[in-house]
């Protein structure tokens, strides 16, 4: 049975991660054992470590199994003084890993979080062994209209039915087929519940900078690459995933039924996927 958003949240931890000379606190779930193989699942805008609930207990069983919230995302700190943009997430990224011990890893990620992990692939080719891309950001298919909106000033003095109103839109409409409600309230809950959680919103959208991929040099990535990609989806469409395997190597899946919340939409076929690919 999947975790509600709350046993997700009592079953993290925390660590200090270093941004741009700020003490930050990340956030981060684990399971499996210690000893094995780490995969790291890395979220989007405007989701959370949450988003992987259905998919990465699965593998919990052969890999250690990393997910963290993004620097201003879900239980991470979320305040104000530090930046949030994909550049920033992979140096976040790349303290956590440095302060769970892990040297060498696996890159499972979705959204803005592709692009963290594509600049992590690119800059340490030798730490990342396998990556796996679902419907990432990349080269300059991104921001999206919807992200861009909310980053404006307004989200944060928006009122409690309005915002929910958003993220519904997001969340419940964009969904395939008939949302989980589960789903939909664990992916509202740290904007509309934690305290500070619309600013917070739009400090994230507005830190969206397509620059952080388009400077990727995608030819350094050697990274065995799988892209899971969900070919209804509108907003990061599949010609860029094509694109990446053409740029990078490896395989592409096109996933059916299945919106930009992909993970979601096909966790079964996801995590399937995804244990047949990664290597113990």
């Amino acid at each position: 049975m999947t975790q509600t958003h709350t046993e997700w949240t009592d079953a993290q931890s925390s660590a200090t991660v270093d941004v741009d000379g700020h003490d930050v606190e990340m956030a981060y779930y684990e399971d499996g054992p210690a000893d094995a193989t780490p995969v790291v699942f890395v979220h989007g805008v405007p989701t959370w470590g949450y988003l992987w609930a259905k998919v990465a207990p699965e593998l919990a069983g052969e890999f250690r199994v990393i997910v963290p919230d993004m620097v201003g995302y879900g239980n991470s700190e979320n305040g104000e003084g530090f930046d949030r943009s994909i550049r920033a997430q992979e140096q976040a990224l790349d303290g956590l890993l440095e302060a769970l011990d892990i040297e060498t890893f696996h890159l499972v990620a979705h959204d803005i979080g592709g692009g963290a992990a594509l600049r992590l692939a690119a800059h340490q080719p030798h730490r990342v062994e396998q990556l796996v891309c679902s419907n990432v950001v990349c080269y300059d298919s991104w921001p999206v209209e919807f992200v861009s909106t909310i980053g404006l000033p307004k989200t944060a003095g928006m009122g409690d039915e309005e915002l929910d109103a958003k993220l519904d839109f997001a969340f419940a409409d964009g969904a395939y087929g008939e949302a989980d409600p589960d789903f939909v309230a664990g992916m509202k809950y740290p904007w509309l519940e934690r305290e500070g959680g619309k600013r917070a919103l739009a400090r994230a959208a507005v830190a969206t900078n397509t620059n952080h991929t388009t400077e990727i040099t995608y030819e350094d990535i050697t990274a065995d690459l799988l892209c899971l990609w969900a070919e209804a989806d509108q907003m990061q469409q599949v010609e860029y995933g094509e694109r990446l395997v053409e740029d990078i190597g490896g395989e592409m899946i096109r996933l059916d039924e299945a919106f930009h919340w992909v993970p979601e939409d096909r966790a079964e076929t996801f995590a399937s996927e995804l244990d047949g690919f990664l290597e113990p």
